[in-house]
């Protein structure tokens, strides 16, 4: 059973479909006794850092939460926003993270004439940095989809999981622990979403 955190942030309907394709349960969390009986989390998300994160706070659950996944060590999967608020701050906004990671949100800024526009839409690789549970028998060349305009910059260069080029290499996941955060959207990405959301089911 997968436990999908629900702070009425992005559409949670994809993750639940890609998650039914694998054979795997899922349930949306909206109370404490959800969060404490979990033994995985996802924590989606869309749009902006502030209302994000303002949003999971107004849940009541964020005490409860931090435990789990700080105390607990329950395997936790942050996507696109879920993953940038596990971050410690953004350039988005002026709220304070989760700071799961000490890294900050950033944004892409491109002079006018170049060719890299923003958001960062579309399908992009991924360079593996550390080895991962995550990517156990990924295929080859893998790939995700991303919809993004800030990126995560760590700190601590052994947090980072992944890179993706887009002009310059950016992160786009990092890994502590149980903690998993990742900039793009695997139930948009086909089969290497699916095998990427199969390993955290199964590996972690």
């Amino acid at each position: 059973m997968i436990t999908i955190i629900d702070y009425k942030v992005g559409n949670l309907g994809s993750i639940v479909n890609m998650l039914k394709k694998l054979g795997v349960k899922s349930k949306l969390a909206t109370t404490m006794e959800d969060i404490n009986n979990a033994e995985k989390l996802i924590l989606p998300g869309v749009g902006a850092f502030d209302s994000g994160i303002v949003n999971l706070r107004n849940t009541g659950l964020l005490d409860t939460l931090n435990k789990r996944v700080l105390e607990d060590k329950v395997p936790v999967l942050g996507i696109c926003l879920g993953a940038q608020l596990m971050c410690k701050k953004s350039e988005e906004g002026k709220e304070i993270g989760l700071g799961w990671f000490d890294a900050e949100v950033r944004k892409f800024n491109f002079p006018k004439e170049s060719t890299f526009k923003v958001p960062h839409i579309g399908w992009n690789y991924t360079d593996i940095a550390k080895d991962s549970k995550l990517f156990t028998d990924m295929y080859e060349d893998p790939r995700f989809y991303f919809v993004h305009s800030y990126y995560m910059k760590a700190s601590e260069k052994k947090d980072i999981l992944t890179e993706t080029a887009y002009d310059f290499t950016f992160t786009s996941s990092l890994e502590r622990e149980n903690i998993v955060g990742v900039q793009f959207h695997p139930e948009k990405s086909h089969k290497f979403g699916m095998k990427l959301l199969e390993n955290f089911v199964k590996h972690y």
